[in-house]
């Protein structure tokens, strides 16, 4: 296909405000991805859309095998899905409280605050 560009699991967006770390979760407009490097803000960086990730939730926070999970983009963490959060993916492990992980599966789709 001569219109093909990318397989779009890794996008390059700019940094938000204050930057990125790699790892950390990123939310533009209505894209959630991980960054792949540490980025200054407005730099530019690749984020993964898809895929596996370990990622922050609050200790106290409990999440069952195949819940749904959100994004809480003002404390950085996974979160089960409400009002003000972005809807991210499905949770692959158990992660119970005292736990500070869990394991999700990116969905790679359109997100938006609930």
């Amino acid at each position: 296909m001569k219109n093909f560009i990318q397989n779009g699991h890794m996008i390059t967006v700019l940094a938000p405000t204050d930057g990125v770390v790699s790892g950390q979760g990123v939310i533009v407009g209505g894209l959630f991805g991980i960054a792949a490097t540490t980025a200054p803000e407005a730099a530019g960086v690749e984020i993964a859309t898809t895929g596996v990730y370990d990622l922050p939730k609050a200790p106290a926070t409990v999440v069952a095998l195949g819940d749904r999970v959100a994004w809480d983009d003002t404390a950085k963490v996974i979160a089960p899905p409400a009002t003000g959060l972005y809807p991210i993916g499905i949770a692959i492990t158990a992660a119970g409280n005292g736990a500070i992980t869990v394991r999700v599966r990116l969905d790679g789709v359109v997100t938006a605050a609930a």
